[in-house]
């Protein structure tokens, strides 16, 4: 008889082992860890215990992520709450820069927005030239971009520390139906924005920037 089939023939016959229960006792096996045998009793035990154990450690994993998410969040509410506080585009401009410094701990933020508003806001770097094809590039974005600054123009608004940008994640702006500007986050660690990564987070900072930038503008 093959293992399998004694298997097979174990699990359909449970009242085997109330009509041999002295065999349950008199069974060892390999522990699995290796050293002395034991029981199927006490191996079951082990089995309970090692499944327990991993039930422990996912659940452990969950509960870190449930603590990370909640740190986030209560971050993206101070951003939201400051940006609503925030009255002109140079107070908006410097709230996202505070906050995504400070609180989300990215080192380099930039802005760049396509059209120039009349008067002193045009001296400001946020409305320096951006390329025909960049904008075309953001305007196709579904979703927030993560990773390697490799190829795209954006590596030289991070002005001195462009050479120690590893990562970085693109996040368009925009309103009243189309494509105003674009968030880029540069960060040293080249893990910080990768390929795959979850973009709910920074999908929401793009629509509370987008939504603070079109109403200050509107006003300036």
């Amino acid at each position: 008889m093959r293992a399998d089939e004694v298997a097979h023939y174990l699990q359909n016959n449970p009242q085997f082992f109330e009509q041999y229960a002295d065999l349950m006792a008199q069974i060892a096996i390999p522990h699995p860890h290796g050293g002395r045998a034991i029981s199927i009793t006490e191996r079951q035990m082990l089995t309970l215990r090692d499944k327990n154990r991993q039930l422990e450690a996912k659940l452990g994993e969950l509960i870190g992520f449930g603590e990370e998410n909640d740190a986030i969040s209560d971050k993206m509410h101070r951003l939201a709450v400051a940006l609503i506080s925030a009255y002109t585009f140079p107070a908006v401009m410097h709230t996202l820069g505070y906050h995504l410094r400070e609180d989300f701990a990215i080192p380099e933020v930039a802005v760049r927005l396509w059209s120039l508003p009349a008067g002193e806001l045009e001296a400001l770097p946020e409305f320096a030239a951006v390329s025909q094809e960049l904008q075309v590039y953001a305007e196709t974005l579904k979703q927030p971009y993560c990773g390697s600054t490799a190829g795209f123009e954006t590596s030289t608004w991070f002005g001195e520390a462009a050479l120690n940008i590893r990562s970085q994640a693109l996040i368009a702006l925009k309103a009243g139906g189309g494509t105003i500007g674009l968030v880029a986050l540069g960060a040293y660690d080249s893990e910080r924005f990768y390929a795959g990564m979850g973009t709910v987070y920074l999908e929401r900072l793009g629509d509370m920037a987008s939504a603070a930038i079109a109403r200050t503008l509107k006003t300036a």
